[in-house]
Protein backbone atom coordinates (compact mmCIF):
# COMPACT_ATOMS: atom_id res chain seq x y z
CA UNK A 1 0.00 0.00 0.00
CA UNK A 2 2.86 2.52 0.25
CA UNK A 3 3.83 2.21 -3.41
CA UNK A 4 0.32 2.70 -4.38
CA UNK A 5 0.17 6.18 -2.02
CA UNK A 6 3.80 7.15 -3.37
CA UNK A 7 2.76 6.98 -6.70
CA UNK A 8 -0.43 8.31 -6.44
CA UNK A 9 1.65 11.45 -4.32
CA UNK A 10 4.16 11.71 -7.37
CA UNK A 11 1.64 11.44 -10.08
CA UNK A 12 -0.69 14.35 -8.13
CA UNK A 13 2.23 16.28 -8.08
CA UNK A 14 3.27 16.26 -11.46
CA UNK A 15 -0.25 16.89 -12.83
CA UNK A 16 -0.24 19.90 -10.41
CA UNK A 17 2.95 21.16 -12.43
CA UNK A 18 1.30 20.75 -15.42
CA UNK A 19 -1.79 22.21 -14.74
CA UNK A 20 0.16 25.30 -12.93
CA UNK A 21 2.28 25.57 -16.56
CA UNK A 22 -1.04 25.43 -18.56
CA UNK A 23 -2.37 28.28 -16.36
CA UNK A 24 1.14 30.12 -16.93
CA UNK A 25 1.19 29.55 -20.36
CA UNK A 26 -2.51 31.25 -20.68
CA UNK A 27 -1.57 34.15 -18.56
CA UNK A 28 1.04 35.20 -20.70
CA UNK A 29 -0.89 34.17 -23.63
CA UNK A 30 -3.54 36.31 -22.56
CA UNK A 31 -1.18 39.12 -21.60
CA UNK A 32 0.59 39.27 -25.09
CA UNK A 33 -2.83 39.86 -26.98
CA UNK A 34 -3.77 42.15 -24.54
CA UNK A 35 -0.63 44.27 -25.27
CA UNK A 36 -1.12 43.53 -29.15
CA UNK A 37 -4.56 45.13 -28.14
CA UNK A 38 -3.56 48.32 -26.54
CA UNK A 39 -0.85 48.59 -29.29
CA UNK A 40 -2.89 48.79 -31.93
CA UNK A 41 -5.02 50.73 -30.34
CA UNK A 42 -2.82 53.34 -29.76
CA UNK A 43 -1.84 53.58 -33.27
CA UNK A 44 -5.07 54.65 -33.74
CA UNK A 45 -6.05 58.47 -34.45
CA UNK A 46 -8.83 59.20 -32.29
CA UNK A 47 -6.99 57.52 -29.23
CA UNK A 48 -3.75 59.24 -29.97
CA UNK A 49 -5.47 62.13 -29.93
CA UNK A 50 -7.22 61.20 -26.55
CA UNK A 51 -3.08 60.72 -25.32
CA UNK A 52 -2.19 63.78 -26.22
CA UNK A 53 -5.09 65.97 -23.92
CA UNK A 54 -4.55 63.93 -21.02
CA UNK A 55 -1.23 64.38 -21.65
CA UNK A 56 -1.92 67.96 -21.28
CA UNK A 57 -3.80 67.55 -18.10
CA UNK A 58 -1.66 65.69 -16.32
CA UNK A 59 1.62 67.93 -17.60
CA UNK A 60 -0.26 71.43 -16.22
CA UNK A 61 -1.54 69.96 -13.75
CA UNK A 62 1.81 68.68 -12.52
CA UNK A 63 3.39 71.82 -13.02
CA UNK A 64 0.62 73.63 -11.49
CA UNK A 65 1.01 71.58 -8.02
CA UNK A 66 4.78 71.60 -8.18
CA UNK A 67 4.60 75.75 -8.25
CA UNK A 68 2.08 75.48 -4.69
CA UNK A 69 4.68 72.98 -3.24
CA UNK A 70 7.35 74.62 -3.75
CA UNK A 71 6.03 78.28 -3.15
CA UNK A 72 6.60 77.92 0.52
CA UNK A 73 10.44 77.52 0.46
CA UNK A 74 11.45 80.20 -1.58
CA UNK A 75 11.67 82.12 1.34
CA UNK A 76 12.70 79.95 4.13
CA UNK A 77 16.65 79.53 4.19
CA UNK A 78 17.05 76.06 6.06
CA UNK A 79 14.94 73.05 4.73
CA UNK A 80 15.13 69.62 5.65
CA UNK A 81 15.47 66.62 3.52
CA UNK A 82 12.04 65.73 2.12
CA UNK A 83 11.23 69.71 1.45
CA UNK A 84 14.98 69.83 -0.25
CA UNK A 85 13.86 66.28 -2.25
CA UNK A 86 10.48 68.21 -3.16
CA UNK A 87 12.45 71.35 -4.48
CA UNK A 88 15.24 69.49 -6.31
CA UNK A 89 12.46 67.37 -7.62
CA UNK A 90 10.04 69.55 -9.22
CA UNK A 91 13.47 72.22 -10.05
CA UNK A 92 14.05 69.03 -12.77
CA UNK A 93 10.50 67.94 -13.32
CA UNK A 94 9.09 71.11 -14.27
CA UNK A 95 10.71 72.30 -16.88
CA UNK A 96 10.37 69.06 -18.46
CA UNK A 97 7.06 69.00 -17.92
CA UNK A 98 7.03 72.74 -19.69
CA UNK A 99 9.12 71.28 -22.95
CA UNK A 100 6.48 68.07 -23.13
CA UNK A 101 3.63 70.60 -23.44
CA UNK A 102 5.58 72.65 -25.76
CA UNK A 103 5.57 68.52 -27.74
CA UNK A 104 2.38 67.73 -27.04
CA UNK A 105 1.00 71.42 -28.79
CA UNK A 106 3.10 70.24 -31.52
CA UNK A 107 1.25 67.04 -31.28
CA UNK A 108 -2.11 68.16 -31.59
CA UNK A 109 -0.92 70.32 -35.06
CA UNK A 110 -0.23 67.24 -36.10
CA UNK A 111 -3.09 65.40 -34.82
CA UNK A 112 -0.25 62.43 -33.91
CA UNK A 113 1.41 61.51 -31.46
CA UNK A 114 5.39 61.47 -31.60
CA UNK A 115 7.13 58.16 -31.33
CA UNK A 116 10.37 59.79 -30.35
CA UNK A 117 12.33 57.79 -27.29
CA UNK A 118 14.23 61.26 -26.04
CA UNK A 119 10.20 62.10 -25.29
CA UNK A 120 9.28 59.35 -23.85
CA UNK A 121 12.00 58.68 -21.47
CA UNK A 122 11.56 62.31 -20.30
CA UNK A 123 8.01 61.87 -20.03
CA UNK A 124 8.64 58.72 -17.35
CA UNK A 125 11.15 60.92 -16.14
CA UNK A 126 9.26 64.31 -15.31
CA UNK A 127 6.31 61.91 -14.36
CA UNK A 128 8.10 60.05 -11.80
CA UNK A 129 10.10 63.32 -10.58
CA UNK A 130 6.80 65.35 -10.27
CA UNK A 131 5.61 62.37 -8.01
CA UNK A 132 8.43 62.22 -5.91
CA UNK A 133 8.19 66.07 -5.08
CA UNK A 134 4.35 65.63 -4.25
CA UNK A 135 5.45 62.61 -2.40
CA UNK A 136 8.10 64.76 -0.46
CA UNK A 137 6.24 68.01 -0.44
CA UNK A 138 3.34 65.75 1.81
CA UNK A 139 6.23 63.99 3.70
CA UNK A 140 7.46 67.79 4.74
CA UNK A 141 3.75 69.06 6.05
CA UNK A 142 3.45 65.47 7.83
CA UNK A 143 5.28 62.07 7.36
CA UNK A 144 1.57 59.75 7.64
CA UNK A 145 0.63 62.54 4.39
CA UNK A 146 3.80 61.49 2.53
CA UNK A 147 2.92 57.74 2.98
CA UNK A 148 -0.86 58.28 2.19
CA UNK A 149 0.22 60.00 -1.08
CA UNK A 150 2.66 57.36 -1.80
CA UNK A 151 -0.09 54.81 -1.54
CA UNK A 152 -2.88 56.88 -2.63
CA UNK A 153 -0.65 56.88 -5.87
CA UNK A 154 -0.14 53.47 -6.17
CA UNK A 155 -3.59 52.67 -5.88
CA UNK A 156 -4.49 55.16 -8.70
CA UNK A 157 -1.85 53.62 -11.18
CA UNK A 158 -3.73 50.40 -10.82
CA UNK A 159 -6.90 51.70 -11.30
CA UNK A 160 -6.54 53.46 -13.98
CA UNK A 161 -4.08 50.60 -15.59
CA UNK A 162 -7.35 47.90 -14.89
CA UNK A 163 -9.83 50.67 -16.43
CA UNK A 164 -7.98 51.50 -19.09
CA UNK A 165 -7.48 47.43 -20.44
CA UNK A 166 -10.92 46.48 -19.29
CA UNK A 167 -12.28 49.31 -21.92
CA UNK A 168 -9.69 48.46 -24.37
CA UNK A 169 -10.51 45.02 -24.41
CA UNK A 170 -14.45 45.77 -23.98
CA UNK A 171 -14.16 47.91 -27.57
CA UNK A 172 -12.01 45.29 -28.75
CA UNK A 173 -14.82 43.29 -28.44
CA UNK A 174 -17.48 45.35 -29.72
CA UNK A 175 -15.33 45.84 -32.61
CA UNK A 176 -14.89 42.08 -33.28
CA UNK A 177 -18.65 41.66 -32.85
CA UNK A 178 -19.84 44.75 -35.35
CA UNK A 179 -17.31 43.58 -37.88
CA UNK A 180 -18.79 40.12 -37.82
CA UNK A 181 -22.32 41.54 -37.90
CA UNK A 182 -21.60 43.66 -40.56
CA UNK A 183 -19.81 40.72 -42.76
CA UNK A 184 -23.22 38.27 -41.64
CA UNK A 185 -25.52 41.32 -43.16
CA UNK A 186 -23.30 40.79 -46.71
Amino acid sequence: MMTVMAVDREQQAAQSRQAAEETRRRAVEQARQQTAWIEQASQEPEQQQEFIRQNNVIYGGLIAMGLVLVQPFLTVSGLDWSAKICVIAFSVAIPLLAALLMVNHQETFRRRVTNSLAVRVTRSLAQLLAYVGVVAGFWHIMWPAGVAILVSGFAALMVHSAGYFRLEVAAKAEAAAAESAHDAGK
